[in-house]
């Protein structure tokens, strides 16, 4: 059996060797954390994004240029050759999952990563996986791969998952003082595991039982923020008929100190994780027979807001004698959420094709992502918010960027001429109240009256 106390000593005296595959918003600032004390290898396979790295860009605001620069050539070593993993103690895949063309989940980037470390994998060597899968993953389809190499997964080499928990653009909680969770798939490897994260983070580390306990919090995770997203989605959409202001409702029950957790409406889900974990359960819940009626209900009111958000621009444009046809509607937030650039799943993407779709044209402006790819193209942000709002019909606020104040927004609105605005996330608190008199004010959640 693989030596917990081998492993266990070079954790302690630093002279492990990291090896980190993939590094995208995960994979970067963990091998950057790693190699505060442990040689770390960081493995991907885009020559491009290595270039880049290698030249101290970082494209994430969670890792800065000065820091990338510190420990280049120092304790980390970029490389987009795999033979360059072979002598890593630790091998952690932070790869993504996405879901393929019938949405359903792909495991390819997984199991290229595993079929890579077969063919070098040896004795004593031990691998984690952070990406986020549905239970039964590490065991049911990568100790399979690598058990091809003739070794034996808890005897020959160590095995655990430890889902990654990072939220991008957190000014708060990064990849250092967030509690980590993991499972191995014998308790030898999860406390090996365990070890190797207690040694780099400020945060407590949590022992499961196995893989799938672990697998299954970080799934429980991103289901909860769904549902309960999907929630505030269909009560905005109830209360907005009812002719009631939905986050007057929402901060009226946070008052309450216990029973109550707030969450929002808007125009969607966007990013990696809550539009797509919550349908890697559903995919292996149906393997086990069971229908996840309610979680797939929450996939439907949550795609259903980027129409909504559609339907109340068609509504604002007719107050003004108007259609989507042959309008210029300005987007303001192509990302999926405040103050990040990621665009992944963004609501905007679908409401531009919806613009285009119904013969409108769309500008965009965001001070964070400068492009987003539609199926109509890429789109680009215009440099600044006076040239995105010109000639401009209407006005759709997807993103509540911190920049996207009150007063920001009020002088655009005021250089246009009877402005239509949607706001999706409740950045004009009082509509268009004090800023003009012949614009229509629009919000989800919102009374939808003329102002």
């Amino acid at each position: 059996m693989f030596s917990l106390e081998e492993l266990s000593k070079k954790i302690s005296d630093g002279s492990a060797k990291v090896g980190v595959i993939g590094l995208g918003y995960v994979g970067l600032p963990l091998a950057i954390l790693m190699s505060k004390r442990f040689k770390v290898v960081g493995f991907e396979k885009s020559k491009e994004i290595i270039e880049q790295l290698k030249n101290g860009k970082s494209p994430f605001t969670d890792v800065t240029e000065s820091l990338l620069t510190e420990r280049l050539g120092n304790t980390l070593l970029l490389s987009d050759n795999e033979k360059d993993l072979g002598d890593c103690d630790f091998l952690i895949i932070c790869v993504p999952t996405p879901l393929d063309y019938e949405k359903k989940p792909d495991l390819s980037y997984i199991k290229t990563a595993c079929r890579s470390i077969q063919t070098f994998l040896k004795k004593g060597q031990f691998v984690i996986l952070e990406s986020t899968s549905y239970p039964g993953t590490t065991e049911e389809i990568m100790i399979p791969l690598f058990e091809k190499s003739g070794l034996k997964a808890g005897e020959d080499f160590g095995v655990a998952y430890s889902p990654e928990r990072v939220d991008p653009g957190n000014k708060k909680f990064k990849v250092e003082n967030i509690p980590k969770v993991v499972g191995g798939i014998n308790e030898t490897c999860t406390e090996i595991a365990a070890k190797l994260y207690e040694s780099v983070l400020e945060a407590k580390v949590i022992r499961t039982r196995d893989c799938k306990t672990a697998e299954a919090a970080k799934i429980a995770e991103n289901i909860f923020r769904d549902v309960n997203i999907a929630l505030a989605n269909e009560l905005a959409l109830i209360f907005e008929r009812m002719g009631i202001n939905a986050w007057e409702v929402i901060d009226i029950a946070c008052t309450k100190p216990f029973g109550f957790m707030p969450f929002y409406p808007g125009a969607g889900v966007g990013g990696h994780c809550i539009p797509l974990d919550p349908l890697y359960l559903s995919y292996q819940a149906k393997k086990y027979e069971f229908i996840p009626r309610f979680i797939e209900l929450s996939g439907e009111i949550n795609d259903f807001m980027p129409i909504h958000t559609i339907n109340l621009l068609i509504e604002g444009l007719k107050r003004v004698n108007k259609k989507i046809t042959k309008s210029t509607i300005t987007i303001f937030g192509i990302a999926y959420k405040r103050d990040v650039k990621d665009t992944r799943e963004s609501p905007s993407r679908i409401i531009i094709e919806q613009i285009i779709s119904s013969g409108g044209n769309a500008k965009i402006f965001d001070p964070f992502a400068k492009e987003i790819e539609t199926k109509y193209g890429k789109y680009k942000s215009e440099k600044d918010a006076e040239q995105a709002v010109k000639n401009s019909d209407a006005i759709v606020i997807v993103v509540d960027h911190t920049i996207f104040t009150e007063e920001f927004l009020s002088n655009l609105i005021k250089t246009m001429d009877e402005p239509v605005i949607v706001d999706c996330k409740n950045v004009l608190k009082e509509g268009l109240k004090g800023i003009c008199e012949d614009g229509i004010y629009l919000g989800i959640g919102k009374p939808n009256h003329s102002e």
